[in-house]
């Protein structure tokens, strides 16, 4: 198994990778609470497309490192870019899905986009979640809190249901199945309790709004109109407004765990995207 030993000031961290195919590096990066296993459905296309595909673990979750800190967005971004170093990666192509698009994001802001050809956000978290007076279609803090106080009491059960609702399972039953669900609870489960935790508050109370000026490569936003996780007038329409290089993709009916459910429109999509 390969593993990037990111050498931090307090320990070093043992991040897990996978790295097929020749061409522009595609990193993807995860989302919330899963692992680099989420984008089993489009590294197959992307590598058949003459892309280099790079997926890897989170610190705190696959089989990555379980650190007790930094699992604030400057830290994971340390992470991306140790990635980016290790395997002497130029002219790459990030792509973030959910709470994966904080990293894109803050790489940006933090190192600048010097090796960064282009970057994708996919039902991303950018550029903010919670609902505040200057954002009022954002996710109310009781909700937020609740999600928290659930991670802290019963972790795995709130996980059992949450991918329903990752899905919109009852309306997507011919699109995803009761296995996948199972399989991302096993994944989701598996993750380190207190990352878990503490990267949910990272994507919770992180305001990226101020950063989206750093944004200034091309830039893919993929979002679904029936996101019930991260809502799209939050994210998606935001970041679309805030991002000037953009190109922006609706798809009609999406949920937010939309790479699985409409995985042969959102690699379409993502692959135009990277040939461009």
């Amino acid at each position: 198994m390969p593993f990037i030993t990111h050498k931090t000031s307090k320990q070093p961290i043992e991040l897990y990778y996978e790295d097929y195919g020749t061409g522009q590096p595609v990193i993807l990066i995860h989302g919330w609470p899963l692992s680099h296993r989420a984008w089993d459905s489009q590294v197959s296309a992307i590598v058949d497309a003459g892309f280099r595909c790079i997926t890897y673990d989170r610190r705190g979750f696959g089989v990555s490192s379980y650190p007790w800190d930094g699992y604030d967005y400057s830290s994971l971004a340390t992470d991306l870019n140790e990635i980016i170093l290790a395997l002497k990666l130029k002219q790459v192509a990030l792509v973030g899905f959910s709470m994966g698009g904080g990293e894109v994001v803050r790489y940006l802001t933090d190192y600048g986009s010097e090796n960064v050809k282009n970057v994708a956000l996919i039902s991303s978290i950018i550029p903010i979640v919670k609902k505040k007076e200057d954002n009022p279609n954002g996710v109310p803090e009781k909700d937020l809190k609740g999600i928290m106080d659930a991670l802290k009491t019963d972790r795995v059960g709130f996980l059992k249901g949450f991918h329903k609702n990752f899905y919109n399972y009852h309306k997507n039953k011919d699109r995803v199945s009761e296995a996948q669900l199972q399989y991302d609870w096993t994944i989701a489960s598996y993750a380190s309790p207190h990352g878990t935790l503490q990267s949910a508050k990272a994507w919770a109370e992180t305001d990226f709004r101020p950063e989206l000026k750093n944004v200034t490569v091309p830039t893919l936003i993929v979002h679904g109109d029936a996101d019930a996780i991260v809502p799209i007038k939050t994210a998606g329409d935001q970041a679309a407004k805030g991002i000037k290089n953009n190109t922006y993709k609706i798809i009609k009916d999406g949920p937010h765990g939309l790479n699985v459910t409409h995985s042969e429109e959102v690699n379409k999509i993502l692959i135009a995207f990277l040939k461009s």
